[in-house]
C-alpha cells in the first residue's frame, strides 16, 4: 500500500497522516521507556568502563538514573520527563518487581542474558493502542539461584533459565496484561489485569507507579517538578516544560509518595542522605513495612497500591488508571498538544473508558487488516502482527550527550580522568564522538539485551516498519545521518559501547527499500539521505581502502566470530587483511547509491553524473574481485574451491587465503542491480556513458549484462561476480552438508563439524561449526556466527537471488538441494528459502521451531511468538536475545509481501 492510499484507509492511518513527525501530538506519548537502563554505557561513570558493574541490577531500585528510566510496560512522553510503569509483589520477593532481571555479560555463561518471560502482544504506530503480557511467578523470584547456577556452567552448557528453576511448575504464575489506549493525544487509559493460572489462591499487589525523571540533581537544571495529591484517587503532576497532568486511579488504592533520589546510605554507605526521601521508599513501605521513606501528599514519585489477599485459580483482577493533560499549556509543548480541561460530568472511568479501550482495539484490527494481505494464513497474520508489536514496543527514548557525559555534571563529583585518557593502552570510550547528542525515540534491537541503537540493526528495522509507519522509518534513517549523530568524517555511529566500530554499510540499501515500500514518491527524503551518504561513502573509501586496490579491509563488520581470528585486532606484521565481505558490502553500497542516483536523475538531471560515478566505482570493485591474469590474480577467489575467502596480503606480494567457507564468501551474491527499463529512454547521458565504457574497456564491463525488455528497450543487470562463479557459490549454498539448513542459510559451513586448523603468520588457528550458542569468549561470548542462521544476512542473500532470477540472464534451474538430482528454477528456490525462514515462527505439532528453549509447548505458550537474535543451524531453536523484533521482524516483510514473487526495491509500475 502506497503512502497516498494509506492516509484514509483506516482510523489509524488517518492518525498517522496527522502525525508524520515525532513532535506531532499523537506521538507525544508512547512505550518509550527502556526495559533496562542499568548496566548501560550512558549510566557508566567508572574509570575502567565496566558499565555492568558501575550501576548493577541490585542498585537499580535505589539509585536515580542520569539519562533515562526503565520499568515494566513503561509509558512516557517523548522527552522522557514523566513516566508511568507497573510494579508487582507476590508477597515472597525481597523487592518489588519494578524492572526485568537478567545476568550481566560476566555472569551469564553465554554473556548477558535476561531471565524473564514477557511478550509485546499488540501495538499501533501512533500508540493509540497497545498490549503487553508479563508472566510473574508466585514463588519468590530466584535472583541469586539464577546467578549461582549460571556461574557453575561453561560455554558448552545450556543457559539456565527461569523455567528450569521450577517456579512455573503447575502454572504457578500470574499473567499480567497491560493495555494502553489513547482517547486523544493527552488522554490515556491504562489497564492492568492479573490472571492466576496456578492451582491455588495466591496474593498479589499491583502497584502502578508514576514519577519524574531526575533532571534536577546534576547542576544543569535545578527546577524540580512535583506530584501532589488532589483527591483520594487522583494526583496532579506539574512540569515546567511538559505542562500539567492528572493521573486518576479507579477504586480505592492507597496512594503513597517518595522522591526519585538515590538512597546513598543503602548504595554507597553514606552516613546521611542529602534528600529526605529516596527512590526506594515505596518499595520499603510495601515489602518491608517501613513508613519512614514515604509521604502521603506529595513527591516526585507516586505509587497506587492495590492489594489482593487471595486471587482464586483462574480468577482475574483489574486495576485502571487514566492520565489526562489539564490546565495550562506549556509553550514548549509540540504544536497541537495544548491541554484541555476535562468536560464537566465526564468521569475518568465508567462507560467512556470502556468505549476507548474497545474502539482502539477494533481500530488496531482494522489497521492490520489493511496492512497484512487477506490471502495469508491466520497464523502468518498472527506472526506478522506480533513482529510489528515487538518493533513498536521496542522504541525507546535514547538520551546521550557524549560531551556532557565525558565532562560529568557540575553538582556531582567529577568523573575519573581515565574515562577520557583511557586505561591499559585503550583510549577512552567514545572520546572521538563528542559531537554526538541524541534525545530521540529510536528503534532498539532488543528491549533488554540491546537497549541502545545499533546503526546496521536499525537499517533492517526500518524495512518492516515501512509497512506500518513509513514516516517513522524514514526519520530513523535520516537521524543516523544528521550532524549530531553522523561523525564529521562521514562515519555513522555504530553503537554506544564503541561508536567508532565498523558496521556493514546497509544504510543506503535500507533507504531505498523504505522509499520503494512507501510508494516511491518522497524524493525529498531520498535527496536528504543520499547527500549525507555521499560523505559516508567517502569515509569508507578513504579509511578502508587506503591503497586504492578496491579490496576492502573492514575489520569487525558486525560478524564477530566468523573467521579464524578477531578481525578487529591487528594482523601479523607486514600483512594487510583484504575481506570478501567488506568488498562485497562496498559493492552492495555502490549499487544502492547508484539506484538512488538513477531515481534522482529522473527528476533532476544533475544527478546523472553521480550515477555514472557509482557505476564506475562498482565496475572497479567487480574487476578487482574477478582478476584472472597471472599478474593480477584476485586475492579473494579460490578457483579450486569455487569460493571467496578473506586473505592476508604481504607487502612483498605473498597472499595467504583464509580458506574457511563462511557467510563472508557468500556475501558477494548480494551485489546485484537490475536498472529499470526507463533508464534507456530517460537518462541518455548515463546510457551513452555505459556504451562508451563498454566499447573502450570491454573486459572491465563484464559486470554488466543486457537483455531485451518487453518495452523494446534494454535492461541492464549489474552483478559483482560472473555467472560461472555464481553457479559454483550456489552449489555450496544449496548443499545441506554445508550451508543449506531446514531453517535457512547457515553462517558457517557444516563441513567444519570436525575442527579446521590453519597456520596463519606462524600461528595455529582453528575454527569449528557451532550451530548453537558461542563456545568462545570473543566479542563477549554471546555472539556466534560459527553456524547459526542469522535472519538479516539471510534476508539480503535471498532477496538478491530473487533479483538474479529476474535478471538479464533469466530464471535458470539449479540442482536443489545439491546432490539431490532435482533441478529447480531459481525463483522457486527463493520461495522455498523464504518459507524456511518463515517456518521458524509457524506453529507446528511441536510448537514453533524458532522458540527459545525456555518457552515450552502448551496452550498457555503456543500463542506467543518469540523473535530471537539468531537460530540454531540444525534445529532452528531460537538463541541469543529473545526479543529481537529488530532485524528478526523482517519476517513481517515476507508475510506482508504475501510470498509473491516480488522484486526487492522495485517501484510500483516498474
Amino acid at each position: 500500500m502506497s503512502s497516498s492510499s494509506r492516509t484514509t484507509a483506516t482510523a489509524e492511518h488517518r492518525r498517522l497522516a496527522q502525525a508524520p513527525k515525532d513532535s506531532d501530538p499523537w506521538r507525544l506519548w508512547g512505550p518509550y521507556m527502556a526495559a533496562r537502563q542499568w548496566g548501560t554505557v550512558r549510566e557508566d561513570y567508572s574509570a575502567d568502563g565496566n558499565a555492568w558493574a558501575y550501576l548493577p541490577f541490585d542498585h537499580a531500585h535505589q539509585r536515580a538514573y542520569r539519562w533515562g528510566e526503565d520499568g515494566l510496560a513503561g509509558l512516557c512522553d517523548r522527552f522522557g520527563f514523566f513516566n508511568v510503569s507497573l510494579a508487582l509483589w507476590n508477597g515472597e520477593d525481597d523487592r518489588l518487581k519494578e524492572r526485568l532481571f537478567g545476568l550481566t555479560n560476566g555472569e551469564g555463561n553465554h554473556g548477558e542474558d535476561v531471565k524473564e518471560v514477557w511478550w509485546p502482544t499488540d501495538a499501533t504506530p501512533t500508540h493509540s493502542y497497545g498490549t503487553w503480557l508479563y508472566r510473574y511467578p508466585q514463588a519468590a523470584f530466584p535472583y541469586n539461584h539464577l546467578r549461582a547456577e549460571a556461574a557453575s556452567r561453561g560455554r558448552t552448557d545450556d543457559e539456565y533459565e527461569l523455567i528450569d528453576t521450577g517456579v512455573f511448575d503447575e502454572n504457578r504464575f500470574f499473567d499480567i496484561e497491560v493495555t494502553h489506549a489513547k482517547a486523544n493525544p493527552t488522554d490515556i487509559c491504562l489497564e492492568y489485569t492479573a490472571t492466576n493460572h496456578g492451582p491455588d489462591a495466591a496474593p498479589l499487589d499491583l502497584v502502578p507507579q508514576a514519577w519524574f525523571r531526575n533532571t534536577w540533581s546534576w547542576g544543569r537544571d535545578e527546577r524540580e517538578p512535583s506530584i501532589s495529591l488532589v483527591t483520594e484517587n487522583c494526583v496532579r503532576a506539574e512540569h515546567g516544560w511538559l505542562g500539567d497532568y492528572e493521573l486518576h486511579a479507579d477504586g480505592e488504592p492507597r496512594i503513597i509518595f517518595c522522591d526519585n533520589e538515590t538512597n546513598e546510605i543503602a548504595v554507597f554507605g553514606a552516613e546521611t542522605n542529602p534528600r529526605e526521601l529516596t527512590k526506594d521508599g515505596i518499595n520499603q513501605r510495601i515489602v518491608a513495612g517501613e513508613s519512614d521513606g514515604i509521604r502521603l501528599d506529595h513527591g516526585t514519585k507516586v505509587g497506587f497500591w492495590y492489594h489482593f489477599e487471595a486471587i482464586a485459580p483462574g480468577e482475574s483482577v483489574t486495576v485502571r488508571l487514566r492520565l489526562r493533560g489539564v490546565g495550562r499549556s506549556s509553550a514548549h509543548q509540540p504544536k497541537g498538544t495544548a491541554h484541555q480541561e476535562p468536560v464537566p460530568g465526564d468521569p475518568a472511568f465508567g462507560e467512556g473508558f470502556d468505549i476507548v479501550r474497545r474502539v482502539r482495539a477494533e481500530e488496531a484490527d482494522e489497521f492490520y487488516s489493511a496492512v497484512i494481505p487477506a490471502t495469508v494464513s491466520d497464523d502468518d497474520r498472527h506472526i506478522a502482527r506480533r513482529a510489528f508489536a515487538g518493533l513498536l514496543w521496542g522504541k525507546q527514548l535514547y538520551r546521550y550527550y557524549v560531551e556532557e557525559w565525558l565532562e560529568g555534571d557540575p553538582a556531582v563529583k567529577a568523573p575519573p580522568r581515565e574515562r577520557v585518557t583511557g586505561v591499559e593502552g585503550r583510549h577512552g570510550r567514545n572520546v572521538g564522538w563528542r559531537h554526538l547528542a541524541l534525545a530521540d525515540v529510536i528503534s532498539m534491537p532488543d528491549e533488554w539485551e540491546y537497549p541502545w541503537f545499533a546503526a546496521w540493526d536499525l537499517a533492517f528495522h526500518t524495512v518492516p516498519l515501512a509497512h506500518i509507519d513509513p514516516e517513522f522509518a524514514k526519520h530513523q534513517l535520516v537521524l543516523m545521518c544528521r550532524e549530531w549523530a553522523q561523525h564529521p568524517n562521514g562515519q555513522l555511529p555504530a553503537y554506544e559501547w564503541a561508536f567508532e566500530d565498523v558496521n556493514p554499510p546497509v544504510h543506503a540499501w535500507a533507504c531505498w527499500q523504505v522509499y520503494a515500500i512507501d510508494g516511491g514518491q518522497d524524493q525529498a527524503f531520498l535527496i536528504q539521505v543520499f547527500n549525507k551518504l555521499l560523505l559516508n561513502f567517502s569515509w569508507w573509501v578513504n579509511r578502508k581502502d587506503a591503497e586504492g586496490s578496491y579490496l576492502f579491509e573492514g575489520g569487525f563488520l558486525g560478524m564477530d566470530n566468523i573467521a579464524l581470528f578477531d578481525r578487529s585486532t591487528a594482523v601479523p606484521p607486514g600483512y594487510k587483511l583484504e575481506q570478501s565481505d567488506a568488498t562485497s558490502w562496498m559493492a552492495f553500497f555502490s549499487l544502492s547509491m547508484l539506484r538512488m542516483a538513477l531515481e534522482l536523475a529522473r527528476h533532476e538531471r544533475a544527478y546523472d553524473n553521480t550515477a555514472t560515478t557509482f557505476l564506475q566505482y562498482f565496475i572497479n570493485l567487480a574487476h578487482a574481485m574477478d582478476r584472472t591474469t597471472p599478474e593480477r590474480v584476485s586475492s579473494l577467489w579460490n578457483e579450486e574451491d569455487g569460493f571467496f575467502y578473506d586473505a592476508l596480503q604481504h607487502e612483498d606480494g605473498e597472499i595467504i587465503q583464509l580458506r574457511v567457507r563462511s557467510m563472508v564468501g557468500l556475501l558477494p551474491l548480494m551485489a546485484v542491480l537490475i536498472a529499470p527499463s526507463w533508464v534507456q529512454h530517460e537518462l541518455p547521458d548515463f546510457v551513452r556513458e555505459v556504451e562508451w565504457m563498454m566499447e573502450r574497456e570491454p573486459a572491465m564491463m563484464k559486470a554488466i549484462t543486457q537483455a531485451e525488455a518487453d518495452s523494446g528497450g534494454e535492461k541492464l543487470t549489474m552483478t559483482l561476480i560472473s555467472k560461472r562463479r555464481r553457479g559454483l557459490l550456489l552449489e555450496r549454498l544449496f548443499d545441506e552438508n554445508e550451508f543449506l539448513s531446514e531453517f535457512g542459510i547457515r553462517s558457517l559451513s557444516a563441513a567444519y563439524r570436525e575442527e579446521y586448523t590453519a597456520e596463519i603468520g606462524r600461528r595455529s588457528m582453528s575454527i569449528r561449526y557451532t550451530p548453537g550458542e558461542s563456545d568462545i569468549d570473543l566479542f563477549g561470548g554471546n555472539s556466534n556466527w560459527r553456524g547459526p542462521v542469522w535472519f538479516p544476512v539471510n534476508f539480503l542473500v535471498v532477496d538478491s537471488l530473487r533479483l538474479y532470477a529476474a535478471s538479464a540472464e533469466g530464471d535458470v534451474a539449479y540442482e536443489y538441494p545439491t546432490g539431490s538430482g532435482r533441478m529447480v528454477k531459481l525463483s522457486e528456490i527463493v520461495s522455498d528459502l523464504e518459507d524456511r525462514l518463515v517456518n521458524l515462527f509457524r506453529l507446528g505439532p511441536n510448537g514453533r521451531p524458532g522458540d527459545q528453549r525456555e518457552y515450552p509447548n502448551g496452550p498457555l505458550w503456543d500463542e506467543h511468538v518469540t523473535f530471537s537474535e539468531y537460530f540454531h543451524g540444525d534445529t532452528g531453536v531460537g538463541l541469543g536475545a529473545a526479543h529481537q523484533t529488530g532485524w528478526t521482524a523482517l519476517v513481517a516483510h515476507y508475510i506482508c509481501s504475501d510470498h509473491a514473487p516480488h522484486l526487492p526495491g522495485v517501484l510500483p509500475g516498474e
